[in-house]
């Protein structure tokens, strides 16, 4: 329906690309627009919010996440010029703000293997947890203690929102800060499960992470992987977790979480340190 709608203003080829370039977050779309179709962007805008009937907000992303607070730049191209939804996954219900915290939808998979993973009462540290997704599925699922941390404000205030919209079964300690120094005070040796969900830089805080982590504890570690072939994207994560960690570990298991661009990966490396 969606496509047939564009067929007016866009190829079919221009077409393609735009739909798989949009998520539908709650009652908002977000769209990223290709350079060449900026001069469409309000009347594809118009369309999309009178096909998607659910939708109220259409954003074109003229940024990409970046910064301290993880961020990006939105502008409203039809309906309601908000940023905060309502958003439901796997019977948890969150409210997320698309623009001032980080949050994405296309992790969902990776969120729910992360909380099977999780053991009643283990110990997890998320040291960039955003408004919460990761924390409160996991405590949800299992008896554990989530220390939730993440320096923006406005995502640590949602975090809270979220931990009482949900019937949780653990407990999670939502802290705004910086990860490195929540962890220096008062995290070191304290988790059993550590979470690094900031794939570009994830090796500047491995160390932190370590510092977190008990002996025989397990590091979830995201990057970003250039890998002309797909099936080689998990090897070389590994490989190159292998060259920055400074303590000894075992590997047990990688994956692709998500396509980031041409030949370019977020991975995940699950592995169990030895201090």
């Amino acid at each position: 329906m969606l496509k047939k709608s564009l067929e007016s203003i866009l190829t079919p080829s221009e077409s393609s690309e735009l739909i798989s370039a949009f998520d539908q977050i709650g009652d908002i779309i977000i769209v990223r627009i290709p350079d060449s179709l900026l001069v469409k962007k309000k009347i594809i805008g118009e369309t999309l919010l009178k096909e998607v009937k659910i939708a109220r907000s259409i954003f074109y992303q003229s940024s990409p996440v970046e910064g301290d607070f993880r961020t990006r730049n939105l502008e409203v191209l039809a309906g309601e010029d908000k940023t905060e939804t309502e958003y439901k996954e796997f019977g948890c219900k969150f409210t997320v703000d698309v623009k001032n915290a980080f949050f994405s939808p296309r992790l969902s998979t990776e969120r729910e293997r992360i909380a099977n993973l999780i053991k009643d009462d283990e110990v997890v540290v998320n040291m960039f947890a955003g408004v919460g997704m990761f924390s409160v599925m996991a405590a949800k699922k299992k008896r554990c203690i989530v220390y939730s941390i993440d320096i923006n404000p406005t995502a640590s205030r949602l975090c809270e929102k979220n931990i009482q919209a949900n019937k949780l079964i653990g407990k999670i300690i939502s802290i705004n800060g910086e990860a490195s120094q929540i962890i220096k005070e008062q995290l070191q040796n304290k988790s059993d499960r550590t979470l690094m969900l900031l794939p570009e830089r994830s090796d500047e805080f491995l160390e932190s992470a370590i510092n977190a982590t008990k002996n025989g504890g397990i590091i979830h570690y995201y990057s970003h992987i250039h890998a002309d072939k797909k099936s080689d994207a998990g090897r070389l994560s590994e490989k190159h977790f292998l060259q920055v960690t400074p303590v000894n570990a075992d590997i047990l298991g990688s994956k692709i979480v998500r396509p980031v661009g041409p030949r370019y990966y977020q991975t995940v490396v699950d592995v169990r340190i030895k201090k």
